[in-house]
């Protein structure tokens, strides 16, 4: 296999995506303006970083900040394979703002970590954004990761602080039941409940044993079947729905309820033909 780059961007929030393979040398000494946040999917990866020779291996996550001189290069003959995300500085201070309701920077201890359910976040959080998921469920992937980095005090801290808080659950379950037309966003939600995204996530929870994205999803895919038995085709269904396009749709579809669109459809009504 030889050495290939694939670069993507998230429109909504700016992070850049990298999913590269490299053999044998990989890159100079340079530095990035952005934080780096990256799993290595497999191989042996190498670099300089902070006066140190960093060794990184499969499913070990790799973390740099902004202007960290670091280079790059393989020492096994198969090259070492990782997915990547850059994050802007100012988007993660804005994240970090609207998540915790105050001014937080972040401060990267140590260039490596193996944490098997960190790395499991990264490239969850890498794939929902590179393949354009609902804007509600990047945002709480995002908030998830961004919560996973920082010091464990402060999220004590606010975990003690929101047991005093009204249960806006059900005030939050009747936005999301009037948004499925609408692509919300959590900061949004947030702005309508006036509280932060932490308190969110977690009150709704802890009420109906979902996320609201989680819980979101669910709806859209109820008033899909319900559009779907009256004729509409898919593709004007998931433009209806907020989701990218037809294909999206019909992969929640089936993870669902184990059938595509097209069985659905000609099971409940004449319809033969969705293109």
């Amino acid at each position: 296999m030889s050495n290939w780059v694939n670069i993507a961007q998230d429109k909504s929030t700016g992070i850049e995506l990298v999913h590269a393979h490299f053999k044998g040398f990989a890159y100079a000494p340079h530095l990035h303006s952005s934080y780096l946040i990256g799993v290595t999917e497999l191989g042996h990866q190498q670099f300089n970083c902070r006066r140190k020779v960093i060794d990184s291996y499969q499913g070990q996550v790799f973390m740099l900040e902004p202007e960290e001189i670091h280079d790059g290069n393989a020492p096994d003959p198969l090259g070492f394979t990782y997915k990547m995300m850059h994050l802007d500085p100012a988007w993660l201070k804005k994240s970090y703002d609207g998540l915790f309701k105050e001014s937080f920077e972040l401060s990267i201890e140590s260039t490596l970590r193996s944490d098997s359910q960190l790395s499991h976040l990264i490239l969850s959080t890498y794939n929902i954004l590179n393949n354009n998921e609902s804007q509600l469920m990047k945002d709480t992937y995002l908030d998830l990761l961004l919560e996973s980095l920082v010091n464990k005090k402060i999220l004590y801290k606010r975990e003690e602080s929101i047991h005093t808080l009204p249960n806006i659950a059900s005030e939050l379950k009747e936005i999301l039941h009037e948004s499925l037309f609408q692509d919300l966003d959590l900061q949004t939600l947030s702005t309508l409940v006036q509280t932060d995204r932490f308190y969110i996530n977690r009150v709704f929870k802890k009420n109906f044993n979902c996320s609201p994205h989680q819980y979101l999803i669910q709806l859209r895919l109820n008033k899909a079947k319900e559009l779907l038995k009256k004729g509409l085709s898919a593709a004007t269904v998931a433009s209806y729905l907020c989701f990218s396009d037809q294909s999206h749709l019909g992969r929640w579809f089936r993870r669902c309820y184990g059938i595509t669109l097209n069985q659905y459809q000609k099971a409940c009504t004449n319809v033969l033909d969705l293109s």
